[in-house]
């Protein structure tokens, strides 16, 4: 009974683990206009520890990522996108980050910070 309980946990613990991915491919919406907002962005994620690729498309607003899932997750990237200027789907840039960004890279229609409504 004893071994086959260590078998379980065994098994348990290994699915856990293979269970991040070493390369995950992903992509998340980021707001912004220009080749100096696609700089800033990828700078951003590819910042964080675990990320390996960054694309951001200009037109489509889509950040394409290749993470390593065993060191960082989607909300780190959100997390670091916000701090530089540029809102995601579910993080809002602070006001204070959003006046940082270059006049031509401001996307937001109405100018305003409506983070407030989102947390």
């Amino acid at each position: 009974m004893k071994k086959l309980m260590m078998a379980v946990i065994l098994m348990m613990t290994t699915a856990i683990t293979f269970g991040q991915e070493k390369n995950k491919k992903l992509t998340m919406e980021v707001d912004g206009k220009c080749e100096m907002c696609k700089t800033r962005i990828e700078k951003a994620a590819l910042g964080v520890k675990g990320v390996k690729y960054a694309l951001w498309d200009v037109a489509s607003h889509d950040l394409s990522l290749i993470i390593d899932e065993r060191k960082t997750d989607p909300m780190k990237v959100k997390s670091a996108i916000v701090k530089v200027g540029h809102d995601t789907k579910e993080l809002k840039a602070s006001k204070e980050a959003y006046a940082e960004v270059h006049p031509c890279c401001k996307y937001r229609e109405d100018d305003t910070d409506d983070s407030e409504k989102h947390h």
